[in-house]
């Protein structure tokens, strides 16, 4: 019998914003989209998804430490908590679950401060600039590391 792996999404501050906030970067896509999509790859590659998007660092933190028994792997977009949270780096450490950073935007053809990430030398992958899809292979790339475990 195929494991069914049990993934948690997380989606930082803004990411609320989606498909009105700066189109331009972003896309038109929203958050509601994306976790639908998000949510019929899961049942495809045999995962369970859990989605949770917050504004609020301590919740994310939160939520990741209150985690690690119930699920499998984490897929994160940190947003802008990417390029200023150790705690979130400690947390998804502490958590002892493998993760993948993703973004919409490409981060290195963005602003200086936007190039460097508190987490992508601890994730399984980064995955950046291919808007939703990002998402997507994101999944796709975590469900793979973990069957190969």
């Amino acid at each position: 019998m195929k494991k069914v792996f049990r993934v948690l999404v997380i989606h930082g501050p803004n990411l609320h914003l989606l498909g009105t906030r700066e189109p331009e970067v972003y896309g038109r896509v929203t958050l509601a989209e994306i976790n639908q999509e998000l949510q019929a790859l899961g049942k495809k590659l045999g995962a369970q998804l859990e989605t949770f998007q917050s504004n609020h660092e301590g919740e994310i933190l939160d939520k990741i430490s209150h985690s690690p028994d119930s699920i499998d792997g984490i897929l994160i977009n940190p947003a802008g908590l990417t390029h200023t949270s150790v705690a979130l780096r400690d947390a998804l450490l502490a958590s002892g679950v493998a993760f993948v950073e993703v973004h919409l935007s490409n981060v290195y053809k963005r602003e200086e401060f936007r190039h460097h990430s508190y987490l992508s030398d601890a994730a399984v992958g980064q995955v950046v600039g291919f808007g939703k899809q990002s998402y997507l292979l994101g999944l796709q790339g975590l469900i793979q590391h973990l069957g190969a475990l």
